[in-house]
């Protein structure tokens, strides 16, 4: 489905089930930014799609989710610092006139609405997508499924993290629950902790280099939750007191989005 001719689902903004996905996608982003930080890193893409959604207004200051006469509307290319969001619009705006398909854009963490991203086909996150397919019925969700050629899955269960197939398959947080705990190490971080080693050893210098931003490996791999390669940074010498251009520590970061395990690691 093209993302401009997508359907307009219209609810209640103090809507209370609708108000609790949003809760529950902002408190699980870090899962969403994991997957996007590997992605980065791959030589072959694995992600059909990754998106974030957004209220949008035409009223001055940023709207909330609760914010009445709001659009909410998906963003591709997104990235994060560790305070905001950014991305570009993929929808074309039904009534807002302040905005346009294409559009970059900026907002706090805490504006957001939902995420979700897929691998061969199957979805994970789409908290206010599933809670949407929830009410609606069995022919209806399946044109819908069929209309974005992805697979939603059950709409009382929440996909948030793709995990090894050793035994218990994915990793689900069921629909209204507490966020889950840390689910533990991404696959591709165990298994480049090694090689990170090897690499510094030939090149000392990587450990201290820096981006545009500032930022070094560190401050991404702890922003990502990747425990294996934090622990390996520090082990070859990369300095956790290092700030990036915005003035923020790996351990700031790695508290950002909640990473527990990380955040024990990075404390003095």
């Amino acid at each position: 489905m093209s993302e401009s001719q997508s359907p307009v689902f219209y609810f209640d903004a103090s809507d209370p089930q609708m108000q609790r996905a949003h809760e529950l996608a902002r408190a699980n982003f870090r899962y969403f930014w994991r997957e996007v930080h590997w992605e980065r890193r791959r030589i072959i893409p694995a992600l059909d799609l990754m998106s974030v959604k957004a209220p949008f207004s035409d009223g001055p200051g940023l709207p909330t989710t609760n914010s009445p006469d709001v659009e909410h509307m998906w963003l591709s290319d997104v990235d994060f610092d560790g305070r905001e969001v950014s991305g570009t619009l993929l929808n074309s705006p039904n009534w807002l006139k302040s905005v346009s398909e294409g559009d970059s854009v900026k907002l706090p963490l805490g504006n957001i609405s939902d995420w979700m991203y897929a691998i061969g086909g199957e979805v994970f996150g789409a908290y206010t997508v599933n809670l949407i397919r929830s009410r609606m019925g069995r022919a209806e969700r399946a044109e819908h499924d069929a209309a974005w050629g992805l697979d939603f899955g059950d709409p009382a269960k929440i996909r948030v993290s793709p995990q090894p197939k050793q035994g218990g398959g994915l990793l689900k947080s069921w629909f209204g629950s507490k966020p889950p705990a840390d689910t533990g190490e991404h696959p591709m971080s165990e298994a480049m902790a090694g090689k990170l080693r090897e690499q510094v050893a030939q090149d000392p210098s990587l450990v201290h280099s820096r981006s545009d931003d500032g930022w070094t490996f560190l401050h991404q791999e702890a922003l990502a939750g990747n425990f294996a390669t934090v622990q390996a940074l520090l082990q070859v010498g990369a300095d956790p007191k290092a700030r990036t251009n915005h003035g923020l520590t790996a351990l700031q970061l790695a508290h950002s989005l909640g990473w527990e395990k990380v955040v024990a690691l990075l404390l003095p």
